[in-house]
């Protein structure tokens, strides 16, 4: 293995994701395949996050979902810059060693925030 090259994220429609994770997350399609109704976002570090659209349901247990962690400098303001853009996030956790938070897409798929200390 030579690392992680991308994270898939299903989704119930690709269009309203993809609109989504662009507006609210400013992350940018670096291809798309409408055939497999997917597309690879390029989330400014090694791995990619990939959008793919399912016809099944899609049904998230917080407690149990694996979901990706993104870098941020500043936790509180990411948070809040969110929050201002309508997107659903829990408490900030601070601790020693890190501050973080999750977030949620349309679809209720878990994402977290992370800033860690210096």
């Amino acid at each position: 293995m030579q690392g992680i090259d991308t994270v898939i994220v299903r989704v119930s429609s690709l269009e309203k994701s993809k609109k989504w994770y662009h507006e609210k997350l400013a992350l940018t399609s670096i291809w798309e395949d409408d055939k497999l109704k997917l597309a690879v976002l390029d989330t400014g570090g090694p791995t990619s996050l990939t959008l793919w659209a399912t016809e099944s349901s899609i049904s998230i247990d917080s407690n149990t979902a694996s979901y990706p962690i993104f870098k941020t400098k500043n936790a509180a303001e990411a948070r809040e810059a969110l929050l201002s853009k309508g997107v659903t996030t829990g408490d900030l956790v601070q601790d020693p060693v890190v501050s973080y938070f999750w977030f949620y897409d349309p679809d209720g798929n878990v994402l977290e925030a992370c800033q860690v200390y210096q």
